[in-house]
């Protein structure tokens, strides 16, 4: 055992150790280094020499392929399941393990053993990210946190998420995504969250998982790494989460609701507030009034009292955690607010499922009707829905039409149904064009372009595989015609 944190979190680590912590075998190839090494990667484009290089197995592409190149750039450990066939002069020691993506997450388990930081884990359907960043915001009023960052929501991204943690960090805020069962589970089993967080049950991933009650089954998998007294925070207007006998069963559970009247933390007196949100919390018997979020939607208020909640569980002040909240900075692509010309996008082309693809058509209502203000939406595909996803989709055209939008553009085949959709259930079918083909940003761009004019505000919202955000970009090049 290293006699204190440093030498595994900011220093080197050797490949004995690695060996060790791993139940790996330590194989020398020319000798080896006999040295120590530090910062691990999974991905030969970043990696630097000297340092760790995980070879990953993935759907796609695996890792193995690239070790000798490593070796030759000067990686002195690697961790994989196999040694490759191929010469080499370069001296490196190998890790064989039997799985290297469970190698990397007993490695990254011990270093968040070592570094004693409290840890919160964060999943649900939809709004998780901006959770986790709302969460982020609070504690780090108070604590050195360290989070999730990007996409690295998964398996391997959870161990390199433990590996960025220092010695100072005092609170980790970790993200949990998934596509199918077991994947939540795996994650926090080597998290072991001492506070456990589900936004919501969605439909995203019906595909795989074919119902919401198997939705969120999957998402209780976080129960899995928690002690029976952590305490677990749910949607208490989530009937699929109060009524499911895993979370009766616990002692310390804290239903955060906007209109449960029974809930722990409830939101109430909601207002619009220049472009952000205005509201009162009931928060375990106290009243917090005039609570401020820079953001707008009831579903970002959602996850604001969650954050309010964890950050009144980790004993950080009102006064902080009010200024956590205040100074809140969304993530890219994620109902990102700018001016674009005279006209207003709101960005928020990250991914979709109906539910978030709601919650932003809610938001444009709100904007347009408090401004006086066209509501144009572009709206492409959502992907993973599985024998529901035509349905999913007529399901927002009606929506849609019903949220005042006047100009609606959608994007993909999928897409195509929220088309037909919005014609039926009222806007105007002059006012409804189609693209299916997401490979051509430019020309949705060109068509899209002499339709808008001034103080538009412009939703695009799709799934991350639309890559919906080209669009926009497309979209600059015509911004003489709206300014």
């Amino acid at each position: 055992m290293y006699e204190n944190i440093t030498e595994i979190l900011t220093g080197p680590i050797s490949a004995e150790k690695i060996a060790q912590i791993t139940d790996g075998e330590l194989v020398p190839v020319n000798g080896g280094h006999g040295s120590s090494e530090s910062v691990i990667s999974t991905d030969s484009r970043t990696q630097k020499p000297h340092g760790i290089f995980a070879a990953i197995t993935g759907e796609r592409n695996d890792g193995h392929k690239y070790i000798l190149n490593e070796i030759e750039r000067g990686v002195g450990i690697i961790i994989a399941e196999r040694i490759p066939d191929g010469e080499t002069d370069a001296p490196a020691d190998f890790v064989i393990v039997e799985n290297t993506t469970s190698a990397l997450l007993s490695l990254a388990r011990y270093c968040i053993d070592i570094s004693g930081c409290k840890r919160i884990a964060v999943t649900g359907s939809v709004g998780k990210t901006t959770t986790k960043e709302f969460i982020s915001s609070v504690l780090s009023q108070e604590y050195k946190t360290s989070k999730t960052e990007g996409n690295k929501n998964t398996a391997i991204g959870t161990a390199l998420t433990a590996f960025e943690i220092s010695w100072e960090t005092q609170c980790a805020v970790f993200e949990c995504g998934m596509s199918g069962r077991g994947e939540i589970s795996e994650m926090v089993k080597t998290i072991r969250p001492d506070i456990g967080v589900i936004t919501n049950i969605g439909t995203a991933h019906m595909e795989m998982l074919g119902s919401r009650e198997n939705i969120a089954s999957a998402k209780l998998e976080l129960l899995d790494g928690m002690d029976e007294d952590a305490p677990l925070l749910i949607n208490g207007d989530e009937p699929l989460l109060t009524g499911n006998e895993r979370v009766k069963a616990r002692k310390n559970v804290l239903t955060v609701a906007m209109y449960n009247r029974h809930a722990d933390v409830r939101a109430l007196n909601l207002r619009m507030l220049n472009g952000g949100m205005l509201f009162d919390i009931i928060c375990r018997g106290r009243v917090i009034t005039n609570v401020e979020i820079p953001v707008p939607g009831m579903h970002n208020i959602y996850n604001a009292v969650i954050a309010f909640t964890v950050g009144d569980l980790c004993d950080v002040s009102e006064e902080k955690i009010r200024a956590g909240l205040k100074n809140f900075i969304n993530v890219s692509m994620r109902q990102k607010i700018y001016r674009m010309g005279k006209i207003t996008i709101i960005d928020d082309a990250y991914n979709a499922s109906p539910e978030s693809m709601r919650a932003a058509l809610n938001v444009l209502s709100s904007m347009t009707k408090e401004r006086g203000a066209r509501a144009v939406a572009l709206l492409g595909d959502m992907k993973e829905l599985g024998d529901s996803s035509s349905l999913m989709h007529e399901k927002i055209g009606a929506y849609a039409a019903r949220s005042g939008v006047k100009l609606l553009f959608t994007y993909g085949v999928l897409a195509e149904n929220i088309a037909r959709s919005a014609i039926r259930n009222g806007i105007r079918a002059e006012n409804v064009h189609v693209n299916l083909d997401t490979g051509d940003a430019r020309t949705m761009a060109e068509m899209m372009a002499p339709l808008l004019r001034a103080d538009d505000v412009l939703l695009v919202k799709a799934s991350r595989s639309v890559h919906a955000e080209n669009v926009i970009e497309q979209l600059k090049k015509f911004q003489k015609r709206f300014s």
